[in-house]
């Protein structure tokens, strides 16, 4: 076992962030943490890493093992170059490179004990700078900043004059070179491109170490890990599998709980009815049952409700005027810097109730593009044109269209006059800005907090074309889902760029990839594109590249699938439905023959509760009392009452018990 947690407990402010959290990871194992934002995984990280104490619990690891931490915020700082700032990481064998120089010049002057001596500690230093690979330092170092997105002519920057997300990549790519036996990363594909996070995926997954990440790209978690620790309402439950299976096993769970508590919960009504009708009859055996039942009712074990997925954001995107089939028309789109051209004579169209997601490598145009359809930049060659009652809504990852000196108040009711204050406020709280939260000003949100309000907005545009960058930067999983759910019912255009391959899987239908200053098209999803990626890049390096003319997927491709017949889907779906309406068609009959059994036996207690009645007040009147033979009558009559309704209640009992379940 290379990593232990055991029983890890952390409060901020008297509230419980972790909760006695304890899970391990083996040597060689890829893991991941999930859990929504706040949830507590940074502060799980830190504890582990030693930045932060627990206030109770221990963590563990093997002895002699190394680790290596890449935080959301970790950057380098420094006044190397690129280059310089990772070979710094292999020192140690830049020195034993030196040594072994060195010694090869003194050797040549050595005789006698002082050349055995030098040569067998050249021995054993080049032994130990073969075995770790000492004379591939250099390749190494360019095959990961190549990966991570640097090319060679980036290499001799000045890590102080970089991004804040190249310096990022950076540190990256320093911890992957250190090669330590556990390595834990915070969302590390924030600042990577596709190609970068396809490259990182494939050497996590084939690191000889092991690894844990926090991370809300879904298909990335697919493709490295193993297993997955979910953090939830404090503690943690491990899960065997990568992301998909977690999150199917995780929805079996959350049903069965949701059906034991349905179940509990019915019980609980049901014997709270029994019990206020035991009451009513108002006889002391009745109200004995009555009392025995509310015992077994208070030592009952309560079933805990799952938490409501929706608890995360509330997102439904209604267009107020329908646009007409043609969308969007781009033909001979350019654009260029003075030192830079970043694409030339692109022509596209997007059609009415398409999701068309925009992918490429970082720096290929992509948001430019978007900000030029929204005329917030200016083409520098080439026209577009948007259809017949086309309305644009707009999101940003800068989010520009948010002013920071605006209340989040402030910022809806000027975006949106007719709003009213009861309105404004029930849309912030479906974006999880509740109480006083809606008096930040817009400049004091995090970046989560401002994509969140930056969807607020579009929510409430009405738009009909959705013009999307990076929509699912910085939203937990189940937000991310939710937003998806939203596109994939709404009734416009939709025309995004996205890095998150699961979040494009799931919403696109058709593909646009921006590449070498060119679009290639792909009819399908991520998957479809991956499949079809070689293929088609082929066909357009062969034959379309010099023209710029638009490379289409085929329908046919799609329809290679093979799937059932439609008839036979029928047929299998009519069976299906006409079996579980006979099923259910039964059942309800047997409810309603119960419940009229039950009406029955409460009909028969009180007509013998009344005859009782009866008999009590004959037996009070004087010329009865005095008619020894009648008093007798009565009282056997009364005793034969008093049988059949016990009898009655115990049947009555048993029904409600069959009723229950």
């Amino acid at each position: 076992m290379l990593l232990q947690v055991y029983n890890i407990s952390k409060a901020f402010v008297g509230k419980d962030i972790l909760k006695g959290c304890s899970f391990h990871i083996e040597e060689r194992e890829k893991c991941a943490l999930v859990g929504v934002n706040g949830a507590g995984k940074s502060t799980l990280l830190k504890i582990i890493t030693g930045s932060m104490e627990a206030d109770d619990g221990e963590i563990t690891f093997s002895s002699g093992a190394t680790w290596g931490y890449l935080s959301q915020q970790e950057a380098v700082n420094s006044g190397h170059t690129i280059y310089e700032e990772l070979l710094s990481v292999k020192q140690d064998l830049l020195d034993e490179e030196q040594e072994l120089r060195n010694l090869e010049k003194d050797m040549k002057h050595l005789s006698g004990d002082d050349l055995e001596k030098a040569m067998n500690r050249y021995s054993a230093l080049q032994h130990d700078f073969e075995m770790r690979n000492g004379y591939a330092v250099k390749s190494e170092i360019t095959g990961v900043l190549k990966g991570l997105g640097f090319s060679e002519d980036e290499f001799d920057k000045i890590i102080n004059t970089l991004s804040g997300g190249q310096k990022t990549r950076v540190a990256l790519g320093k911890l992957l070179l250190q090669k330590p036996d556990l390595i834990i990363l915070d969302e590390p594909t924030n600042h990577l491109d596709l190609a970068s996070i396809e490259w990182l995926e494939t050497f996590l997954r084939n690191y000889n170490g092991a690894v844990l990440i926090v991370a809300h790209d879904r298909y990335f978690l697919d493709r490295i890990v193993t297993k997955v620790v979910e953090i939830e309402r404090g503690e943690a439950r491990t899960f065997s599998g990568n992301y998909s299976a977690y999150a199917e096993k995780k929805k079996q769970l959350r049903d069965a709980q949701l059906k034991a508590w349905m179940k509990s919960e019915a019980e609980i009504k049901h014997q709270e009815a029994v019990i206020s009708k035991l009451k009513q009859f108002n006889r002391e055996k009745s109200i004995r049952r009555a009392e025995s039942r509310e015992k077994m009712l208070d030592k009952m074990e309560r079933v805990e409700k799952p938490e409501d997925l929706n608890d995360a954001m509330n997102l439904t995107i209604t267009p107020s005027i329908e646009s007409g089939k043609d969308v969007l028309t781009v033909e001979g789109l350019s654009k260029s810097f003075p030192d830079n051209e970043l694409f030339s004579n692109i022509s596209f169209e997007i059609k009415k109730g398409e999701r068309v997601a925009l992918i490429g490598n970082n720096g290929t145009g992509k948001t430019t593009m978007l900000k030029i359809l929204n005329h917030m930049e200016l083409a520098s060659g080439g026209t577009f044109r948007l259809g017949t009652n086309v309305k644009i809504g707009y999101y940003d990852q800068e989010h520009q269209v948010l002013h920071a000196e605006k209340t989040l108040c402030q910022e809806i009711s000027d975006a949106f006059p007719s709003l009213d204050n009861t309105k404004i406020r029930n849309t912030l709280a479906a974006f999880l800005f509740t109480g006083d939260d809606v008096y930040k000003l817009i400049g004091d949100l995090s970046g989560g907090e401002r994509g969140r309000m930056s969807l607020a907005k579009l929510m409430l545009s009405q738009a009909n074309f959705l013009l999307l960058d990076e929509p699912t930067n910085h939203l937990d999983i189940t937000s991310k889902e939710i937003l998806e759910n939203a596109l994939n019912t709404y009734e416009g255009t939709v025309f995004y760029v996205s890095h998150d391959r699961y979040f494009i899987n799931r919403t696109a239908t058709r593909i646009l990839d921006l590449t070498n200053q060119q679009i290639v098209n792909y009819i399908g999803n991520y998957d479809y594109y991956l499949a079809k990626k070689d293929e088609l890049t082929q066909a357009y390096l062969g034959s379309e590249s010099q023209t710029g003319t638009l490379i289409k997927g085929t329908s046919e491709h799609k329809a290679a699938v093979s799937s059932p017949s439609a008839n036979d889907a029928q047929s299998s779906g009519n069976t299906g439905s006409a079996q579980s309406w006979a099923e259910a068609k039964a059942e309800q009959a047997r409810i309603r023959k119960i419940q009229n059994q039950i009406k029955k036996c409460e009909e028969e207690i009180d007509k013998n509760e009344t005859r009782s009645a009866e008999i009590d007040e004959l037996l009070s009147q004087e010329e009865i009392a005095t008619d020894l033979g009648r008093c007798a009558e009565l009282a056997r009559e009364q005793e034969e009452l008093a049988a059949a309704n016990e009898k009655l209640m115990e049947q009555w009992e048993a029904l409600q018990e069959e009723l229950g379940e």
